[in-house]
């Protein structure tokens, strides 16, 4: 998948549906290197080889960064700080994550929206369960 042709046909779809023109359908094409669950680890239906032959040519990521370093944008060295970085951040994240106290259940219906954006109220799966956002 090419990351900037997503951008630019999302980009088109929002357009299109501010502009009230209608529905439109978008039709991400795929491939994942997993298995379904964790019971099937992907490689019954199809080769090593080939999950290996997709991930070093078709990687959407991968790409991205070959598009950044040919344009001149970041380097190879730059970019592999970036996800150093980036790894450093999560890992210290998960750590503060696990040594939290563990949420109360009223938490799971808090910033789900925008200041401004939230609904007076919303239905919980029971009929009963409504939660007012104040």
């Amino acid at each position: 998948m090419d990351i900037i042709a997503v951008h630019q046909a999302v980009k088109h779809a929002r357009e299109w549906a501010l502009a009230d023109k209608g529905p439109l359908v978008l039709e991400f094409v795929t491939y994942r290197y997993g298995g379904h669950s964790m019971s099937d680890p992907g490689t019954t239906y199809r080769t090593r080889e080939e999950v290996q032959q997709m991930r070093s040519t078709r990687d959407p990521i991968r790409g991205l960064q070959k598009c950044i370093e040919e344009w001149g944008i970041a380097s190879e060295d730059d970019l592999k700080k970036i996800d150093k970085d980036a790894k450093s951040e999560i890992e210290a994240a998960v750590e503060e994550a696990k040594a939290s106290p563990e949420p109360k259940a009223e938490a799971l219906w808090t910033d789900i929206y925008y200041k401004g954006t939230e609904p007076p109220q919303m239905r919980g799966r029971e009929r009963e369960e409504v939660h007012h956002f104040y």
